[in-house]
């Protein structure tokens, strides 16, 4: 099967994008046929192999939008983005890397100098893995609707609430939380902007106070989700990134990189699902000596799959190159959302279409798709659904009114 479908002559690749592109896919070719019994453990054993996370560390991928002066490449978004593609064309996409990296980057853009000193080398050697945590059981798509509260005590916090659908815990190092430090009816009753008022800490996963109970999901394959309860977790005043009640500048930083990389990995699962489509399209044969590919019903829709593939990773590189040279928060959201949505779209419907390529054998585990289908669906729904995509584009693209 051929991997990823993309080249190294996009107009957005320099010699380090290329760099990238190139080491990642000879560490992919040089596993051979191992990557069909890593993606095993990963949908089997619901276990993303400790290996290729090493790998992602190694390669320099979670490494990338870490300046050198603290141990990291400063190849930028774009380079992580080819290269987390290629993973994904394989079925091997990093939910964890994802979040690494864009935790990464929170402490970048909002950290003291003293987090940037101690955390961002660990990061970029593969030393320190991070999870997310913003979701709420009553606070989904609206952020700003989160109850966990952070009281300040001297020179600690102490956290409690809960938060839910947090991917990675058990995996992870630290988690990067949104907690509230000023209450909702406190800030309305102010004037105060709706986006004031939360704060990110750094909370180390064997925090006491801090508890977890595992979520029985699917759709990050290979690793778990969990609830998570705090009661009166005790957190430095050092762990606080960024000034306190002002943690949503410092994050709203990090969602456009989340959405693009969130991106690559859904062009990357359409080569996944598009590789075993041709493959077996070529080799099927139902009504005399003509392989099913010859019929148009089966070929039409996968060669617009692939033109819809190639529209969603220009957007998507687009949008990482836009980032990488510091362009307007406007157009980088614009390109970024844009990307997530036809990307994800695009992959389900290759999901969909390698199943029904396959006919009843789209069902049977052996042949490593029905259980691709809820990663492929979940694209659609996080990090955020594709409805508030759609709110998106249309109110700071098109100028329409606001919806919600």
């Amino acid at each position: 099967m051929p991997g990823s479908s993309a080249t190294l002559s996009s107009p957005f690749f320099t010699d380090v994008h290329r760099a990238m592109a190139e080491a990642t896919d000879t560490y992919l070719e040089r596993l051979g046929g191992r990557r069909t019994s890593l993606l095993r453990t990963i949908l089997d054993e619901r276990h993303y192999p400790d290996e290729l996370i090493e790998a992602m560390a190694s390669l320099g991928i979670v490494g990338a939008m870490i300046p050198e002066e603290y141990g990291g490449s400063g190849a930028g978004l774009l380079a992580v983005a080819v290269a987390m593609e290629r993973f994904s064309a394989w079925g091997l996409g990093n939910a964890l890397a994802m979040l690494t990296v864009m935790d990464g980057l929170a402490i970048l853009r909002g950290g003291s100098d003293e987090q940037r000193q101690r955390l961002l080398p660990a990061i970029a050697e593969g030393r320190l893995k991070l999870a997310f945590a913003i979701t709420e059981p009553d606070a989904g798509t609206n952020s700003f609707n989160i109850s966990l509260r952070a009281r300040r005590e001297g020179d600690v916090f102490r956290l409690s609430g809960e938060k839910a659908w947090i991917t990675g815990v058990d995996r992870a190092d630290m988690v990067l939380v949104v907690a509230r430090t000023t209450g909702r009816e406190e800030i309305s009753r102010s004037g105060l902007p709706k986006t004031y008022g939360l704060s990110l800490f750094l909370v180390p996963t064997d925090t006491p106070g801090m508890s977890r109970t595992e979520m029985a999901t699917v759709g990050i394959e290979g690793f778990s989700q969990f609830h998570l309860h705090f009661d009166d977790a005790e957190v430095p005043e050092s762990n606080l990134v960024g000034e306190a009640d002002q943690g949503a500048a410092v994050l709203f930083e990090a969602l456009n990189p989340e959405r693009i990389i969130g991106s690559s990995l859904s062009v990357g699962l359409t080569d996944y699902f598009l590789s075993r489509a041709v493959e077996y399209a070529n080799q099927r044969h139902v009504f005399g000596e003509r392989p099913i590919g010859s019929y148009q019903g089966v070929a039409h829709p996968l060669a617009r799959i692939r033109a819809n593939q190639e529209a969603a990773r220009a957007l998507m590189y687009s949008a990482a190159e836009a980032y990488d040279r510091h362009a307007p928060s406007s157009v980088v959201g614009t390109y970024a959302n844009m990307a997530k949505y036809l990307s994800s779209e695009n992959a389900f419907e290759a999901a969909d279409r390698a199943i029904q390529t396959h006919g009843g054998n789209g069902f049977v585990a052996d042949y490593l798709l029905i259980q691709m289908l809820a990663p492929a669906r979940l694209a659609k729904t996080a990090p955020i659904n594709n409805e508030m995509i759609l709110n998106y584009i249309a109110e700071h693209d098109l100028g329409l009114p606001r919806s919600y």
